[in-house]
């Protein structure tokens, strides 16, 4: 059959920016690990010979290494292309830890091809594959993901977005943060709120020690606690405040995860769920954001919660608020709405 020349090549395009970028992926983590951004950060315009000096690294592979990152926009040069540094965006990308967070979802993305034998086979079987069974990649680099847009958003704008809740945390409320992870979120409540009783949950015990001894090298041990329970059994009840950030998609069973949070809850409680942002039909997630959360999701979310019994149910990280508003009325909330958003993000505050 004859091809259309204009889809092919179009085609051909797309091909070309995504094998570039995919092998991109693994020189900005080569980069992040060596501190090499850091260091064009520190000493300015300098060329492979300077940035080899100051990091100790081979000149030959820095020249190498400059061009390609030159050539994707990921550093500035000048007209020979003989010395290179980083702009003002291109530091709060790659080198703050609360900027855009660059380095670390490329450690993510490339933490999660090298876990692709694990992932196909589970295509062939239909088991899943759970969060712990992933390398250590996986559990920093989503950390570091979504670091910047908690930083950025949950104490300025998610939280006062909440009907009464900033106020209750000033006051001394109590908050329980649900599949915490490495703890981000849990700190941020924690340092803005010194009055509040804290405490991050997580089943992944590594997950639980990293993020203890994030909070102590920040100063917020007497602050923060950490305990490892999942979302269905973590204890005590009466919190004034639950959260799930990014995870609720996860679940094997996200509405007996919701009911137990709703019997965590005091009556006057408020579950604040954060979520991928997605629309309700699949057609309407198919953008690059989209595309990006489809892809992590098939690699993450969905093995996860089939590994915890999910099988055809899984949600997967684009579910939709459609789906959002069943799993929490099937759990006994009668108060559903989106306080707010994100390119990124859906933000709901659901009450009983």
């Amino acid at each position: 059959m004859p091809v259309d020349e204009d889809q092919l090549n179009d085609l051909i395009g797309r091909f070309i920016t995504d094998l570039g970028a995919t092998v991109h992926a693994g020189n900005v983590v080569i980069g992040d690990r060596l501190g090499l951004y850091r260091a064009l950060s520190e000493i300015g315009p300098a060329d492979a010979a300077a940035l080899a000096h100051h990091t100790g690294t081979s000149e030959r592979y820095l020249r190498e290494w400059l061009a390609g990152q030159a050539a994707g926009g990921y550093l500035s040069t000048d007209a020979d292309a003989r010395t290179f540094w980083l702009t003002d965006a291109q530091h709060l990308a790659l080198v703050d830890p609360d900027g855009v967070g660059m380095a670390g979802a490329f450690l993510l993305a490339v933490a999660c091809l090298q876990d692709e034998p694990k992932i196909t086979d589970a295509f062939r079987t239909g088991d899943g594959v759970a969060w712990h069974e992933h390398r250590a990649d996986v559990f920093t680099g989503c950390e570091r993901f979504f670091r910047p847009g908690y930083v950025a958003n949950l104490v300025t704008s998610w939280l006062p977005a909440l009907d009464g809740v900033s106020e209750k945390l000033a006051a001394g409320g109590r908050v329980a943060d649900v599949g915490c992870g490495l703890g981000t979120s849990t700190q941020l409540m924690g340092a803005a709120f010194p009055n509040a009783r804290v405490t991050g949950f997580d089943y992944h015990r590594g997950s639980i020690e990293l993020a203890r001894k994030a909070a102590a090298d920040a100063g917020l041990a007497n602050r923060v606690t950490f305990e490892v329970a999942a979302a269905a059994d973590f204890p005590d009840t009466g919190y004034d405040l639950v959260t799930t950030f990014d995870c609720l998609h996860d679940m094997g069973d996200p509405i007996g995860a919701a009911a137990h949070i709703r019997a965590a809850l005091a009556d006057d409680g408020t579950w604040l769920l954060v979520e991928p942002y997605a629309g309700d039909s699949t057609a309407e997630n198919f953008t690059p954001v989209g595309r990006l959360y489809y892809n992590f999701s098939t690699m993450l979310c969905v093995p996860h919660a089939i590994a915890y019994g999910a099988g055809d149910t899984a949600l997967g990280n684009q579910a939709g608020e459609a789906a959002v508003h069943l799993i929490a009325t099937a759990a006994g909330f009668t108060r559903i709405r989106r306080a707010t958003e994100t390119p990124f993000n859906i933000i709901y505050e659901i009450r009983p």
